[in-house]
C-alpha cells in the first residue's frame, strides 16, 4: 500500500536539493531515499518526475510516494486484538501475555505479526510488519507498529535519540530502594540469557518502588537504552528478579506462570504530524490478583 506525503516549498527551503529536503526536514536515510527514486512516482515536484539533484523553488509541491506491500512470509490469522491507537502510519496494540511479537522457527502462527496481517486485510490495507518497540512472549503491554519504512526509521530513531519513551511496571521480589538507576552493562551469556557484564553494551534502567505487597513490590521502570531483557536482567542484578521469571530469578508456575512485567506507557512524536502522542495501558488482570490477594 501506498503512503503519500505532500510538502509546499516555503521560503526557508527555496533553492535547496530534493535531497537535502528530504535529508533536512524528513530526516530520511541514504537508503530510503535509493528506494524511493526506484518509482517513477516515487518523487515528483508539481506532478512531474525530479531528480534527487534538483532545486525547488517556493510555491512548489514535493510529492513524495512510498511503496509498501504485505509480509510474504507472514500468514494472516484473525485474532483479537486490543488496538489503542492507529492512523496511515503507525498502530499501537496493547499485547496480551503469552503471544510472541513475530513467528520463529517452527512457530509460524499465533503471534502479533499474523494477527495484525489479518487486521490489515481485513481495512483493504498493505504493510509489512515492522515492530518498533519489542516485547518478550510472556510481556504485556503497549507496543507500536510502523505501517511503512519512513515512520519506522523515524520512530526507531527515536528510541535512540530519547523521544520516544518507555515505561514499565513490573512485579519484583522484596523491596527495592524508593528509586534508583542502575547503570550496567549488558551482553550476551549464552543462547537466549544475556548477563551483566563489562564486555557487554552500556545499559540504563530507572527504577521507582510503587508498592509493597507480601514479600513481593510493584515498581515502575523506565529504559535509558534499549537492550534485550534489559528490565530483567537488571532488576536481577541488583537482587529483585521479576516474579516468575524462570531464566533470571526462580521459576514457580503455580506462583505466577510469566515474568510479572508490562509495557504500561510509551510516549512518541508522530513520524509524519510530528504531535506528542501519549499511550497509558492499565496492569493486566493477573498482575492486578497478585497484588490484592491475601
Amino acid at each position: 500500500m501506498n503512503r503519500v506525503l505532500e510538502f509546499e516549498i516555503t521560503d526557508e527551503y527555496s533553492d535547496m536539493t530534493v535531497s537535502d529536503i528530504l535529508r533536512g526536514r524528513y530526516e530520511m536515510s541514504g537508503s530510503l531515499i535509493k528506494d524511493l527514486k526506484k518509482y517513477a512516482d516515487g518523487l515528483l515536484l508539481n506532478n512531474e518526475h525530479i531528480r534527487t539533484v534538483d532545486t525547488v523553488k517556493t510555491g512548489d509541491v514535493l510529492r513524495i510516494t512510498m511503496h509498501d506491500k504485505q509480509s510474504e512470509t507472514i500468514e494472516p490469522e484473525d485474532m483479537e486484538l486490543d488496538i489503542v491507537y492507529e492512523d496511515e502510519d503507525i498502530l499501537i496494540v496493547n499485547k496480551p501475555s503469552g503471544i510472541p511479537t513475530h513467528p520463529s522457527q517452527g512457530h509460524f502462527t499465533g503471534t502479533l505479526a499474523n494477527g495484525i496481517a489479518a487486521h490489515y486485510i481485513k481495512n483493504g490495507e498493505e504493510h509489512t510488519f515492522r515492530a518498533v518497540n519489542r516485547l518478550d512472549k510472556d510481556t504485556s503491554g503497549l507496543m507500536c507498529i510502523a505501517k511503512n519504512s519512513y515512520s519506522h526509521a523515524r520512530l526507531v530513531s527515536g528510541i535512540k535519540n530519547s523521544s520516544l519513551h518507555r515505561k514499565y511496571r513490573a512485579i519484583v521480589t522484596g523491596t527495592p530502594d524508593e528509586s534508583g538507576v542502575i547503570d550496567a552493562p549488558i551482553d550476551r551469556e549464552d543462547g537466549l540469557k544475556r548477563c551483566v557484564s563489562e564486555s557487554g553494551k552500556r545499559a540504563v534502567t530507572h527504577y521507582r518502588l510503587l508498592e509493597t505487597c507480601g514479600g513481593y513490590s510493584l515498581v515502575e521502570l523506565e529504559l535509558e537504552t534499549g537492550r534485550t531483557h534489559q528490565i530483567r536482567v537488571h532488576m536481577s542484578y541488583i537482587g529483585h528478579p521479576l516474579l516468575g521469571d524462570w531464566l533470571y530469578g526462580t521459576e514457580d508456575k503455580e506462583l505466577f506462570p510469566r515474568q510479572a512485567l508490562h509495557s504500561s506507557y510509551l510516549e512518541l512524536i508522530h513520524p509524519v504530524t510530528l504531535e506528542k502522542l501519549c499511550f497509558f495501558a492499565e496492569l493486566p488482570y493477573d498482575m492486578r490478583e497478585f497484588l490484592i490477594k491475601p
